[in-house]
Order: structure tokens, then C-alpha cells, then sequence
């Protein structure tokens, strides 16, 4: 099995695919530094042989058509756009292949104002579930599978470790303006979910090239 994890990151996601699938796994991210942690990771874990990484744009993959059976992407195709990322994607998928992908979606038909003109600001691609599958229909997938992202991904594995490292971060960079503005940023992100998470969050789709 062929699998590419876009926007991998440090490698959890493309680790578990290798180890669990035994899948061969080609994981690109724009950051070199996180594929340098990916492929230690990937040593000490016993998956290198199984894990290729490339670093380049989620925009510009070096891909042949119908490469993959299957395309995995966590938290990333916003940097693209839902819409733009799923129909550029769509030719590396083998026919029958999977794709499998998580995409911030609005969990309720209406919302308090303040959360819509957040997100409107931040991420204009932010949609419902219903939207989004009409989406992937219209590109050529068929939706097989939805479901949201527990709280305690945001919380627990996202945002508090992010709060643990923003004294870090602001040492580092010397407490400048710019650093301080990153920060603060992320703060009002965090209090806007720890605020409204019933409204909103990561859902994850899986759907099938027609």
C-alpha cells in the first residue's frame, strides 16, 4: 500500500500509517526541520525503511497521477483551501483510492456573531459538513465517512501544550513586537474555542475517488 501524509509535520500520523498499514509512506512538509524530527522519530521507531520524506509545497507535489492509494492530510489543506486542495490532489489517487482528511467545520447551522466574524477573518473556507461533502462530490469523490474531532484534541494535545511554550518563544525572540503579536494571536484563538466549542471543530472526512 502507497500512502502520502501532505502537511505532515513531525511525523505522528505518517508513523502510525507505516507501522499499522505497513503502508509506504511519502510525507512532505514545507519545513525541513520537521522532517529532520520525523525521520529521528521514524528510526527510533522502527519505520524508516518505510517512510520517504520530501520537502516541497503542499502546491507544487512531484507526484505522478494515480500514484497513491491513499492521501492523508491532518489540520493542513486549509493552507490551500478545502476546495483547491482536495480538486489539485484528486489525479495522484489511484481510482478506488482513499482520501482521508480533517478540515475545520461549523458544527451548528447558526452561530453567535462574534465566532462567525472570527473565523470569516481567519479562514473564509470554514463551512458545514453538508458543505463540504457537496464539495468532495463535486470533485469527483464519494463521501464514505465523517465524524468531529474529540475536544480534547484541541485542549489537551494542541492548545495547552502551545500555552506552555509561549514564555519560551517570546525569550527566544527577544520579547519583540512581532513575537508578542504570534502570541497574542494564538491566545485569541484558544479563547475563542475555549468560549465557543460547541460551534465549531476538526471534522474529519474520508471519501473515495469515483
Amino acid at each position: 500500500m502507497t500512502d502520502t501524509d501532505i502537511g505532515c509535520g513531525t511525523g505522528a500520523s505518517a508513523i502510525f500509517l507505516a507501522r499499522e498499514l505497513d503502508a509506504q509512506v511519502t510525507a512532505v512538509d514545507f519545513l525541513p526541520e520537521f522532517l529532520e524530527e520525523l525521520k529521528a522519530r521514524a528510526e527510533r521507531e522502527g519505520t524508516a525503511d518505510r517512510i520517504t520524506a520530501i520537502n516541497c509545497s503542499m502546491e507544487a507535489l512531484p507526484f505522478a497521477d494515480e500514484e497513491y492509494d491513499a492521501i492523508w492530510s491532518e489540520g493542513a489543506v486549509y493552507n490551500m483551501g478545502f476546495e483547491a486542495g482536495i480538486s489539485s490532489w484528486r489525479r495522484f489517487l489511484k481510482t478506488g483510492g482513499k482520501l482521508v482528511l480533517s478540515e475545520i467545520t461549523w458544527l451548528a447551522a447558526e452561530r453567535p456573531s462574534e465566532l462567525e466574524a472570527y473565523w470569516k477573518a481567519q479562514y473564509a473556507g470554514i463551512d458545514s459538513a453538508s458543505a463540504k461533502m457537496a464539495v468532495l462530490e463535486r470533485h469527483g469523490y464519494s463521501p464514505e465517512g465523517y465524524f468531529v474531532l474529540p475536544e480534547r484534541c484541541w485542549l489537551e494535545n494542541y492548545y495547552y501544550p502551545l500555552q506552555g511554550l509561549f514564555d519560551e518563544f517570546l525569550d527566544r525572540h527577544g520579547r519583540s513586537d512581532r513575537a508578542m503579536a504570534i502570541v497574542e494571536e494564538h491566545r485569541a484563538e484558544i479563547c475563542m474555542y475555549q468560549k465557543y466549542r460547541d460551534y465549531y471543530g476538526y471534522g474529519v472526512y474520508v471519501a473515495k475517488k469515483s
